[in-house]
């Protein structure tokens, strides 16, 4: 809310047409998650406890649910049940009561010609509690060339919110504590399952014990902001579209938080400094709509809403460029180019003229905000930086 009015006050400042929205404020409702509290811990011997660190060994997910579990744990491979092809992590493995373990990604294979994976946290927990397991916890596959660390994240996917399942996410120096009582790895269960393609669920003779206290609110007030300069001659009502998203995934019970200064604070402040230029030296020729998203972490919900309503016509905006981590890398990738290539050659013919960062990798359709654009018949262009995601989601960002 404090980016929003940050971002509102400079719209005002450069004089943009507030399109009849309220303070530059395009208001709707989503659902909403605040982690207030979080802890956990491996449980030792006589009940002792090992302590981990938020932030470092590991993240609450950002649409966890509350509760305080302590219970042994269950690997549970990719956590599928997936009845057309067969394949079952809970098959012939009792998680009734115990915490699951499983890969965070859905499988790089197929199973019988076909994909097994939901590309949906919410739904792999929801398979989890509905074999009686309690609480979660995701770890990154150990054999990917760069494993994923623990990210924040609130992309969960669609569906119910399981408000007394908590979930975390852990680091894999974390995840090797669990194997301690075990006669095999991770690394060595996910070699086992990606080459057999079957499950390889065990338990791991450990517990944990995971607290969250999560405030769940289904609806929940959040706006993308939207301004606009007129152009100066007769195609004023014909338009430009500029957009970033500006959120990105708060923080977590009072301790850490993730301030996406490169996703995506480098896109919108790069959208500030065009709508200042722009207020001083007019467009002529198409008028400019500038928006700063919401929700685009969560899965593109702002910038859907904004194509759904928009306040001018869709078929009047003759093309979009999205920002999304323009602030860090080497060079620039511009995407988008062999689906709007008129739109593309213009960008390559300034590159040339100025600094020659473009790389030559482009790509079909939109990515980020740019997707509901692009799928609604609007010509569109994504504009990140080259080798920039080294920070990404993590708290260095």
């Amino acid at each position: 809310n404090e980016a929003a009015e940050f971002v509102a006050s400079k719209f005002s400042e450069y004089g943009l047409n507030n399109l009849g929205y309220d303070n530059y404020y395009q208001k709707f409702n989503l659902e909403y998650n605040r982690i207030e509290k979080c802890s956990f811990s491996k449980v030792e011997k006589e009940d002792s406890l090992k302590e981990y660190e938020l932030g470092e060994d590991y993240i609450c997910r950002g649409f966890s649910g509350s509760g305080d579990i302590k219970a042994p744990v269950v690997f549970c491979g990719y956590g599928i049940s997936n009845e057309i092809t067969g394949y079952n992590d809970y098959e012939n493995i009792d998680v009734e009561g115990k915490i699951v373990m499983q890969f965070k990604a859905d499988p790089s294979w197929k199973k019988n010609g076909k994909n097994i994976g939901y590309h949906s946290l919410r739904k792999k927990a929801l398979i989890a509690k509905e074999n009686g397991a309690t609480a979660i916890i995701f770890v990154s596959r150990p054999n990917q060339k760069h494993p994923q660390k623990p990210i924040g994240s609130v992309m969960h996917g669609e569906g119910k919110q399981l408000e007394n399942f908590p979930q975390v996410h852990i680091d894999l120096r974390t995840a090797k504590d669990f194997f301690s009582n075990s006669s095999t790895t991770l690394s060595g269960l996910q070699k086992k399952i990606d080459t057999q393609k079957r499950p390889h669920s065990m338990r791991l003779n450990t517990k944990a014990n995971i607290y969250v206290k999560a405030k769940y609110e289904p609806h929940k007030t959040s706006m993308n902001i939207v301004g606009m300069i007129p152009a100066q001659e007769k195609n004023a009502d014909e338009y430009i579209l500029l957009g970033a998203h500006l959120d990105h995934v708060g923080g977590q019970a009072g301790k850490v938080y993730f301030p996406g200064a490169n996703d995506n604070a480098s896109g919108v402040a790069s959208l500030l400094e065009v709508a200042e230029a722009f207020s001083v030296n007019k467009p002529k020729k198409r008028s400019i709509i500038f928006v700063a998203f919401t929700a685009e972490e969560s899965g593109l919900i702002g910038s859907n809403y904004f194509v759904k309503n928009t306040p001018v016509k869709l078929d009047n905006i003759h093309g979009m460029i999205n920002m999304d981590c323009v602030g860090h890398g080497d060079s620039v990738v511009v995407g988008g180019g062999k689906s709007a290539p008129e739109l593309y050659d213009i960008v390559r013919q300034k590159d040339s003229l100025m600094q020659n960062m473009m790389i030559e990798r482009t790509w079909h359709g939109g990515g980020a905000d740019a997707t509901p654009f692009f799928e609604n018949g609007v010509s569109t262009l994504y504009f990140a930086t080259k080798n920039s995601y080294t920070h990404l989601h993590l708290l260095s960002d």
